[in-house]
């Protein structure tokens, strides 16, 4: 690891660990979430925009478990310098995404009936 400054109280250290595990975790329901939308029968929603759908979780997927790995990083390193924790620019990315994502999903399910 080799991040310099004190070691912090183990804690913290360990909620980090906790919140990288998370992003992880994240990522793949995601993922799961995109793959199991790829893969509704063409018949029930709007081919295109079931794959795109598909696509922006599988999108958010990578980005989470791409971003998980240096937002753990930036956190630990603010920890052991006694500085404040970096804000997460791609919080709203993330929510607004799975919420686009949601209400797309239910608008094709009310138009399926």
């Amino acid at each position: 690891m080799d991040i310099e400054g004190r070691e912090p109280d183990p804690r913290f250290t360990l909620a980090n660990e906790r919140t990288f595990l998370t992003w992880l975790s994240t990522s793949l329901g995601l993922s799961a979430g995109g793959i199991a939308m790829a893969a509704v029968p063409r018949e029930i929603f709007i081919p295109w925009l079931r794959t795109g759908l598909a696509v922006v979780l599988v999108v958010l997927s990578a980005l989470a478990a791409a971003l998980a790995y240096p937002r753990w990083r930036q956190v630990q390193r603010a920890l052991r310098r006694r500085e404040p924790l970096p804000s997460l620019a791609l919080a709203p990315v993330f929510g607004y995404g799975v919420a686009l994502v949601a209400v797309l999903a239910l608008v094709l399910i009310v138009i399926a009936r």
